[in-house]
């Protein structure tokens, strides 16, 4: 006696296998140790009214892969720098301001922080400033070739300072390797932070990697000392900062 078996269409294999691989890219991406700690929506009237009326000036969308030359044709801008982390704005816009010749790009991940970005810019009539409002990681990775950026300033990143979260740290090893692709040869990492320990993990890893060379400076004059260092600063917080170089 022989049985018949009823086939799926084609059409409908191939939907339920997108569907699962969907799926499992979200359920890695829930599951992966994020480095930032998402702490809600809320927004001031002036930061909802800024995302409605500026961030389509400002904005990079990642429906489509980016090109930065494009955004940044190299006629008019000598180089691209990616801020990852821009919290409220505060350096992000004045560094763009005063260095009109250089192209930058400033990740973050809460929208309040994006739409007092917008407002700082467009105050001060920033033009050579673009946004994401993204996980860096997601960015980095699928957005993003190699060799894009000539600088990544990275400043006052979340220490995760109770033990059990370091591992959630943004300046991995294998973050480092990230950056590093990303990197154009001779590229830098300029980093602040005012979390000692923090700051000697961030030497230790990248001693560790054979991709960079640098280590402590004195503060660049050309970054912004913002409210939320000087409140650090009058806590007596020690600001340390680093600078490194893609061998």
């Amino acid at each position: 006696m022989s049985v018949k078996v009823a086939l799926k269409p084609l059409n409908l294999r191939l939907t339920e296998m997108a569907l699962f691989a969907t799926m499992e890219r979200q359920k890695s991406e829930e599951f992966r140790l994020r480095s930032f700690r998402l702490r809600g929506e809320r927004m001031t009237k002036a930061q909802s009214g800024a995302i409605d009326e500026h961030l389509a000036q400002f904005q990079i969308p990642l429906d489509r892969p980016i090109d930065l030359v494009k955004i940044f044709p190299k006629d008019k801008y000598k180089e691209i720098v990616c801020e990852i982390g821009s919290g409220m704005g505060e350096a992000s816009s004045q560094i763009a301001y005063e260095n009109p010749e250089s192209g930058y790009l400033a990740v973050e991940v809460h929208k309040p922080g994006i739409g007092a970005l917008l407002i700082r810019a467009n105050n001060l009539g920033v033009k050579n400033l673009r946004v994401i409002n993204e996980d860096i990681y997601l960015v980095l990775n699928e957005n993003i070739t190699d060799s894009s950026f000539d600088a990544f300033h990275i400043f006052f990143p979340d220490p995760w300072p109770k033990r059990r979260q370091h591992k959630r740290r943004l300046l991995s090893s294998e973050f480092i390797e990230t950056l590093a692709t990303k990197l154009k040869p001779g590229g830098r990492i300029n980093i602040a932070t005012d979390w000692q320990p923090y700051a000697k993990e961030i030497e230790s890893n990248f001693s560790a990697s054979k991709s960079f060379s640098g280590g402590v400076i004195e503060r660049p004059i050309w970054r912004p000392l913002t409210k939320f260092e000087n409140k650090g600063l009058g806590k007596e917080h020690l600001v340390t900062d680093l600078q490194y170089s893609k061998n």
